[in-house]
Protein backbone atom coordinates (compact mmCIF):
# COMPACT_ATOMS: atom_id res chain seq x y z
CA UNK A 1 0.00 0.00 0.00
CA UNK A 2 2.82 2.39 -1.00
CA UNK A 3 -0.04 4.82 -1.80
CA UNK A 4 -1.62 4.45 1.47
CA UNK A 5 1.86 5.02 3.24
CA UNK A 6 2.59 8.08 1.84
CA UNK A 7 -0.42 9.78 2.69
CA UNK A 8 0.37 8.78 6.22
CA UNK A 9 3.40 9.81 6.13
CA UNK A 10 2.41 13.48 4.99
CA UNK A 11 -0.34 13.45 7.69
CA UNK A 12 2.35 12.21 10.15
CA UNK A 13 0.42 9.40 11.04
CA UNK A 14 2.56 6.31 12.24
CA UNK A 15 4.81 5.35 15.37
CA UNK A 16 7.91 7.61 15.35
CA UNK A 17 7.39 9.59 19.00
CA UNK A 18 9.06 12.30 17.65
CA UNK A 19 5.89 13.23 15.87
CA UNK A 20 3.48 14.68 17.63
CA UNK A 21 -0.47 14.01 17.99
CA UNK A 22 -0.81 17.81 17.45
CA UNK A 23 0.81 17.50 13.92
CA UNK A 24 -0.99 14.67 12.90
CA UNK A 25 -4.55 15.84 14.11
CA UNK A 26 -3.83 18.97 11.92
CA UNK A 27 -3.13 17.35 9.00
CA UNK A 28 -6.05 15.02 9.29
CA UNK A 29 -8.62 17.41 9.80
CA UNK A 30 -7.26 19.37 6.71
CA UNK A 31 -7.64 16.41 4.55
CA UNK A 32 -11.38 15.99 6.28
CA UNK A 33 -12.21 19.31 5.19
CA UNK A 34 -10.86 18.84 1.64
CA UNK A 35 -13.49 16.34 1.63
CA UNK A 36 -16.09 18.13 2.94
CA UNK A 37 -15.57 21.11 1.36
CA UNK A 38 -15.49 19.20 -2.03
CA UNK A 39 -19.22 17.57 -0.71
CA UNK A 40 -20.33 20.69 -0.10
CA UNK A 41 -19.57 22.32 -3.30
CA UNK A 42 -20.61 19.54 -5.24
CA UNK A 43 -18.14 19.86 -8.20
CA UNK A 44 -14.75 19.84 -8.98
CA UNK A 45 -12.65 23.33 -8.25
CA UNK A 46 -9.41 24.77 -8.93
CA UNK A 47 -6.53 24.30 -6.33
CA UNK A 48 -6.40 28.25 -5.32
CA UNK A 49 -10.18 27.73 -4.56
CA UNK A 50 -9.90 24.83 -2.35
CA UNK A 51 -7.14 25.99 -0.23
CA UNK A 52 -9.03 29.64 -0.16
CA UNK A 53 -12.48 27.24 0.87
CA UNK A 54 -10.55 25.21 3.72
CA UNK A 55 -8.18 28.23 5.20
CA UNK A 56 -5.03 26.70 4.50
CA UNK A 57 -1.97 27.79 2.13
CA UNK A 58 -2.04 27.19 -1.03
CA UNK A 59 1.25 24.91 -1.05
CA UNK A 60 0.11 22.37 1.86
CA UNK A 61 -3.25 22.27 0.45
CA UNK A 62 -1.52 21.29 -3.28
CA UNK A 63 0.96 18.72 -1.41
CA UNK A 64 -1.97 17.34 0.53
CA UNK A 65 -4.20 17.14 -3.07
CA UNK A 66 -1.30 15.38 -5.03
CA UNK A 67 -0.86 12.88 -2.40
CA UNK A 68 -4.77 12.68 -2.10
CA UNK A 69 -4.61 11.96 -6.18
CA UNK A 70 -2.11 9.38 -5.92
CA UNK A 71 -4.00 7.77 -3.43
CA UNK A 72 -7.11 7.14 -5.30
CA UNK A 73 -9.28 9.79 -3.09
CA UNK A 74 -9.17 12.53 -5.55
CA UNK A 75 -9.13 13.27 -9.01
CA UNK A 76 -7.57 16.14 -11.09
CA UNK A 77 -10.62 17.05 -13.54
CA UNK A 78 -10.83 18.50 -16.61
CA UNK A 79 -8.28 20.37 -17.93
CA UNK A 80 -6.30 19.04 -14.69
CA UNK A 81 -6.38 22.06 -12.64
CA UNK A 82 -9.40 20.92 -11.19
CA UNK A 83 -9.82 18.32 -8.45
CA UNK A 84 -12.77 16.28 -6.77
CA UNK A 85 -13.02 12.86 -5.54
CA UNK A 86 -11.98 9.67 -7.09
CA UNK A 87 -12.96 6.41 -7.82
CA UNK A 88 -11.56 4.71 -4.40
CA UNK A 89 -14.10 6.89 -2.79
CA UNK A 90 -16.66 5.64 -4.89
CA UNK A 91 -15.57 2.09 -3.93
CA UNK A 92 -15.44 3.19 -0.27
CA UNK A 93 -19.34 4.43 -0.37
CA UNK A 94 -20.45 0.84 -2.37
CA UNK A 95 -18.70 -1.28 0.70
CA UNK A 96 -20.72 0.78 2.96
CA UNK A 97 -23.62 0.47 1.68
CA UNK A 98 -23.27 -3.67 1.20
CA UNK A 99 -22.39 -3.19 4.68
CA UNK A 100 -25.23 -1.41 6.34
CA UNK A 101 -28.53 -3.26 6.42
CA UNK A 102 -30.24 -0.53 6.71
CA UNK A 103 -29.04 1.86 4.33
CA UNK A 104 -29.29 -1.09 1.82
CA UNK A 105 -33.16 -2.72 2.50
CA UNK A 106 -34.31 1.36 2.89
CA UNK A 107 -32.73 1.94 -0.78
CA UNK A 108 -35.16 -0.71 -2.31
CA UNK A 109 -38.16 0.26 -0.31
CA UNK A 110 -37.76 4.04 -1.80
CA UNK A 111 -37.47 2.55 -5.07
CA UNK A 112 -40.45 0.44 -4.38
CA UNK A 113 -42.42 3.20 -3.10
CA UNK A 114 -41.48 5.87 -6.17
CA UNK A 115 -43.02 3.43 -8.86
CA UNK A 116 -46.05 2.34 -6.52
CA UNK A 117 -47.41 5.89 -5.73
CA UNK A 118 -45.29 7.90 -8.72
CA UNK A 119 -43.92 10.38 -6.21
CA UNK A 120 -40.57 11.37 -5.71
CA UNK A 121 -39.04 9.46 -1.92
CA UNK A 122 -36.39 9.93 0.28
CA UNK A 123 -34.66 8.32 2.69
CA UNK A 124 -32.89 10.81 5.08
CA UNK A 125 -30.81 10.57 8.00
CA UNK A 126 -28.97 13.10 11.01
CA UNK A 127 -25.57 13.88 9.10
CA UNK A 128 -23.18 16.35 10.42
CA UNK A 129 -26.07 18.33 12.48
CA UNK A 130 -28.10 18.34 8.75
CA UNK A 131 -31.01 16.21 7.18
CA UNK A 132 -29.23 14.23 4.59
CA UNK A 133 -30.90 12.40 1.66
CA UNK A 134 -28.70 9.36 1.68
CA UNK A 135 -31.00 7.80 -1.10
CA UNK A 136 -33.64 9.74 -3.55
CA UNK A 137 -35.97 8.05 -6.23
CA UNK A 138 -37.27 10.39 -8.59
CA UNK A 139 -41.40 10.14 -9.78
CA UNK A 140 -43.11 9.88 -12.59
CA UNK A 141 -44.93 13.88 -12.53
CA UNK A 142 -43.28 15.87 -15.63
CA UNK A 143 -41.97 18.45 -13.58
CA UNK A 144 -38.98 17.25 -11.44
CA UNK A 145 -38.87 17.96 -7.75
CA UNK A 146 -35.65 18.86 -6.18
CA UNK A 147 -34.37 15.97 -4.77
CA UNK A 148 -30.89 15.00 -5.00
CA UNK A 149 -28.88 12.21 -3.09
CA UNK A 150 -26.15 13.53 -0.87
CA UNK A 151 -28.01 17.10 -0.64
CA UNK A 152 -27.71 18.94 3.01
CA UNK A 153 -30.58 20.98 4.25
CA UNK A 154 -31.41 22.45 7.64
CA UNK A 155 -33.36 21.12 9.46
CA UNK A 156 -35.67 23.38 10.36
CA UNK A 157 -36.51 23.28 6.52
CA UNK A 158 -37.61 19.56 6.60
CA UNK A 159 -40.33 17.42 8.28
CA UNK A 160 -37.73 14.81 8.93
CA UNK A 161 -35.43 17.17 10.41
CA UNK A 162 -38.38 17.56 12.92
CA UNK A 163 -38.48 13.71 13.48
CA UNK A 164 -34.99 13.18 13.77
CA UNK A 165 -34.47 15.66 16.29
CA UNK A 166 -37.55 13.74 18.13
CA UNK A 167 -35.60 12.33 21.58
CA UNK A 168 -33.25 15.13 21.87
CA UNK A 169 -32.68 17.55 24.41
CA UNK A 170 -33.54 21.49 24.08
CA UNK A 171 -29.63 21.92 24.43
CA UNK A 172 -28.40 19.68 21.90
CA UNK A 173 -31.17 20.96 19.37
CA UNK A 174 -30.02 24.80 20.27
CA UNK A 175 -26.49 23.22 19.03
CA UNK A 176 -27.45 21.82 16.18
CA UNK A 177 -29.87 24.64 14.83
CA UNK A 178 -28.25 27.89 14.00
CA UNK A 179 -30.06 30.89 13.12
CA UNK A 180 -29.14 30.92 9.54
CA UNK A 181 -30.97 27.75 9.72
CA UNK A 182 -34.15 29.15 11.13
CA UNK A 183 -34.37 31.62 7.84
CA UNK A 184 -36.72 29.88 4.79
CA UNK A 185 -35.68 30.08 1.24
CA UNK A 186 -38.58 32.51 0.88
CA UNK A 187 -37.20 34.79 3.61
CA UNK A 188 -39.68 34.16 6.50
CA UNK A 189 -37.79 33.18 9.92
CA UNK A 190 -39.08 30.01 12.05
CA UNK A 191 -38.83 30.96 15.69
CA UNK A 192 -37.12 28.22 17.60
CA UNK A 193 -39.53 27.62 20.46
CA UNK A 194 -41.81 26.90 17.30
CA UNK A 195 -39.74 24.44 15.76
CA UNK A 196 -39.16 22.81 18.78
CA UNK A 197 -43.13 22.12 19.67
CA UNK A 198 -42.99 20.75 15.99
CA UNK A 199 -40.31 18.40 17.17
CA UNK A 200 -42.78 17.45 20.28
CA UNK A 201 -45.72 17.34 18.03
CA UNK A 202 -44.24 14.70 15.37
CA UNK A 203 -42.91 12.58 18.13
CA UNK A 204 -46.03 12.07 19.74
CA UNK A 205 -47.98 11.49 16.59
CA UNK A 206 -45.35 9.10 15.13
CA UNK A 207 -44.79 11.32 11.55
CA UNK A 208 -45.08 14.88 10.09
CA UNK A 209 -46.12 17.25 7.25
CA UNK A 210 -44.31 20.03 6.20
CA UNK A 211 -45.62 22.67 3.23
CA UNK A 212 -44.37 25.63 1.81
CA UNK A 213 -41.14 25.24 3.76
CA UNK A 214 -38.48 24.15 1.18
CA UNK A 215 -40.66 25.89 -1.80
CA UNK A 216 -43.93 27.19 -2.25
CA UNK A 217 -45.14 24.27 -4.28
CA UNK A 218 -44.36 21.22 -2.58
CA UNK A 219 -45.38 19.56 0.78
CA UNK A 220 -42.86 16.95 2.74
CA UNK A 221 -44.41 13.53 4.36
CA UNK A 222 -42.02 11.79 6.82
CA UNK A 223 -41.90 9.12 9.17
CA UNK A 224 -39.35 7.34 11.39
CA UNK A 225 -37.36 4.60 10.97
CA UNK A 226 -36.30 3.35 14.52
CA UNK A 227 -33.07 1.38 15.47
CA UNK A 228 -33.97 0.61 19.06
CA UNK A 229 -36.94 1.90 20.99
CA UNK A 230 -37.42 5.92 20.67
CA UNK A 231 -34.46 5.99 18.63
CA UNK A 232 -35.00 7.56 15.27
CA UNK A 233 -32.19 6.48 12.81
CA UNK A 234 -33.56 7.26 9.40
CA UNK A 235 -36.82 8.59 8.12
CA UNK A 236 -39.12 7.88 4.74
CA UNK A 237 -39.91 10.83 3.03
CA UNK A 238 -42.46 11.73 -0.12
CA UNK A 239 -42.73 14.82 -1.22
CA UNK A 240 -45.86 15.90 -3.27
CA UNK A 241 -47.30 18.83 -4.50
CA UNK A 242 -48.78 21.03 -2.00
CA UNK A 243 -52.52 20.59 -2.96
CA UNK A 244 -52.29 16.75 -2.70
CA UNK A 245 -55.53 17.02 -1.12
CA UNK A 246 -56.19 15.92 2.53
CA UNK A 247 -57.74 12.51 2.33
CA UNK A 248 -54.87 11.74 -0.43
CA UNK A 249 -52.11 12.73 1.90
CA UNK A 250 -53.28 10.49 4.67
CA UNK A 251 -53.23 7.32 2.35
CA UNK A 252 -49.76 8.37 1.73
CA UNK A 253 -48.83 8.77 5.40
CA UNK A 254 -50.45 5.49 5.98
CA UNK A 255 -48.05 3.67 3.51
CA UNK A 256 -44.88 5.66 4.48
CA UNK A 257 -45.54 4.32 8.76
CA UNK A 258 -45.85 1.22 7.16
CA UNK A 259 -42.79 1.04 5.41
CA UNK A 260 -40.88 2.88 7.78
CA UNK A 261 -42.20 0.12 10.45
CA UNK A 262 -40.84 -2.58 8.33
CA UNK A 263 -37.45 -1.18 8.57
CA UNK A 264 -37.48 -0.33 12.14
CA UNK A 265 -35.95 -2.51 14.38
CA UNK A 266 -38.75 -4.25 16.68
CA UNK A 267 -39.29 -3.34 19.80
Amino acid sequence: MQDGNALAARLDIGPDEDRTSGSREKGLNRVLHILEFLHTTQRAVGIGDLAKGVNAPRSTTYTLVRELVDAGLLEMAGDGNRVYFGKKLYLYGMDYVRGNDLLRRGRQEVDNLSRETGETSELCMLQSGRYTIVHSSPGTRPFRISSATGLQIPLPWTASGRLLLAGFERAAIEDMVSEDDLLLPDGRRLRLDDFIADIATAKATGHCVTSGLVDAYTKCLAAPVFSAPGKVEATMCLVVPIDTSEAKTGELIALLRGRAASLSIPG
